[in-house]
């Protein structure tokens, strides 16, 4: 279990340093080039739900990984298709809204997904590598 908190607290740094940089240039990107956009979800709230859904999937193939399990190719594929499905969940209010532009919200949400799901494969390679 000592790899499993190892690797845990280095991803959750990683993770952490990762979504602070995102979060301060998607800040900054929309202060000074979408000032006039009022968007129906604020950035924070979809940093948030980026963080806790990466952390908490790189969690439990960690937890898998670290508890003997060591072909976890299915898991992380039902865990994607699950983060897809949170995904909907989460816009699920703007979609079913009468908000008149919906384009730069879902815009907002999925440059962060797609740049979350790449560290998070990538996070998974490298340790799966060394193993």
């Amino acid at each position: 279990m000592e790899e499993f908190r190892k690797r845990q607290i280095s991803f959750l740094l990683q993770l952490m340093g990762v979504s602070v940089v995102l979060f301060a240039v998607h800040s900054y990107l929309l202060y000074h080039f979408a000032k006039e956009i009022i968007f129906f979800f604020p950035v924070w709230q979809i940093y948030a739900f980026h963080v806790f859904v990466t952390a908490m999937f790189y969690t439990i193939i960690n937890y898998r990984f670290s508890s003997g399990k060591k072909n976890i190719f299915n898991l992380f594929m039902v865990l994607t298709f699950s983060k897809m499905v949170l995904a909907i969940l989460f816009l699920l209010p703007l979609l079913l809204s009468d908000f008149e532009n919906k384009q730069p919200d879902v815009f907002n949400f999925f440059i962060p997904y797609f740049m979350y799901l790449f560290f998070e494969v990538f996070a998974l390679t490298r340790f799966l590598q060394k193993s």
